[in-house]
């Protein structure tokens, strides 16, 4: 149920020791792994990613390290959008993915730009060795000066149905190159005046329940192998907590309502939208008693080389303390191996 993020660029460092991440996929059973190309707590470049033969090489040692353990495969994750959100840049030897604001026209009635940029993306992302996109975004263009979605290009359009046709399209150009999608961010974050990774962010005023067409739309046809939940907050779904930790929301709405049966992945929880108010401990039991499955730790915001064991840790008390049931972590457990059997079994093949 964790997916965590490290530092180190090559499996083993210049004295020959392995990174610290490939002794804790097999001892911790790590769901998975997010890359990152920058690390934002030191402000430098070069964390993951630094050339396409060195991600291979890392991302090789990553996934054997669960293969090795008898583990299911594990989630090698990225955010890989376009335009302001790439992990796997230019001026590190990838081609330029572009913006879905780029992607998504009106004249182009079947998305067949998105559907091209999703099969570019999802094949140089399997090249690379990974398995998971955190992409597309299906947040609807509400709020143009929004400062973390529409204001830089995240949003494929204004129009729900434009976004639900290019973020589906998109979805199935990742899936037909092997990468597994992910719709985000629910309920809805196109509607916001202000950026969760830095604070608390509320929708109350300006969410509407056009926002979650996109949503609908990907899980009614099948194009949504996970949905990401965001850290918005509204008053009118949930009086108390932000959506990724609102169990009136994740099971309540997107569970219930909309219908949908896989992988709940929370946005980071390192965002200050969440660490601003809360524990690890709480919102990591928030968030699972929400509905959550895969718990995301981008250990980048903040970083602890231990983040992983102090997560498994809080989890492991929450259990004891009865404050999560047995029965949550394995409904979870269960989904989450369903989804590797199904979209990732030949990968140990």
């Amino acid at each position: 149920m964790l997916l965590v993020g490290f530092r180190g660029a090559e499996p083993l460092d210049a004295a020959g020791r392995a990174l610290p991440i490939l002794e804790q996929i097999p001892r911790l059973n790590l769901g998975g792994v997010i890359l990152f190309d920058r690390d934002a707590q030191l402000g430098t470049p070069g964390r993951n990613v630094t050339g396409p033969e060195q991600l291979k090489r890392l991302n090789a040692a990553l996934a054997q390290a669960a293969r090795g353990a008898g583990m299911p495969p594990l989630f090698i994750a990225v955010d890989q959008e376009g335009g302001r959100v790439q992990r796997l840049k230019p001026a590190n030897g990838f081609p330029d993915s572009p913006a879905a604001a780029d992607l998504c026209p009106d004249a182009d009635a079947d998305g067949q730009a998105a559907l091209a940029a999703g099969t570019a993306t999802g094949r140089m992302l399997r090249q690379a060795g990974f398995n998971l996109d955190f992409a597309p975004v299906c947040d609807v263009n509400v709020n143009p000066q929004n400062p973390v979605i529409g204001g830089i290009g995240r949003s494929f359009s204004a129009d729900p149905a434009r976004v639900a046709a290019c973020a589906g399209a998109f979805a199935r150009g990742l899936r037909s190159a092997g990468v597994l999608s992910v719709a985000k961010h629910f309920p809805g974050h196109g509607s916001s005046t202000s950026d969760s990774h830095l604070g608390f962010t509320d929708v109350s005023a300006t969410w509407s329940e056009s926002e979650l067409a996109p949503f609908s739309a990907l899980i009614a046809s099948g194009q949504a192998d996970m949905v990401m939940t965001a850290h918005v907050f509204n008053e009118r779904l949930d009086t108390r907590h932000p959506a990724s930790l609102s169990r009136p929301v994740t099971t309540g709405l997107l569970r219930r309502r909309l219908g949908f049966t896989g992988v709940v992945v929370t946005d980071d929880l390192q965002m200050r939208a969440i660490t601003d108010k809360y524990g690890l401990k709480e919102a990591l039991g928030l968030a699972v008693n929400a509905g959550a499955d895969l718990l995301l730790i981008g250990n980048n915001l903040a970083y602890e080389e231990d983040a992983a064991d102090k997560a498994l840790g809080a989890l492991m008390e929450l259990v004891a303390e009865g404050s999560v049931s047995p029965a949550r972590i394995r409904e979870s457990a269960e989904r989450i191996r369903a989804l590797k059997a199904r979209a990732l079994s030949g990968e140990h093949e």
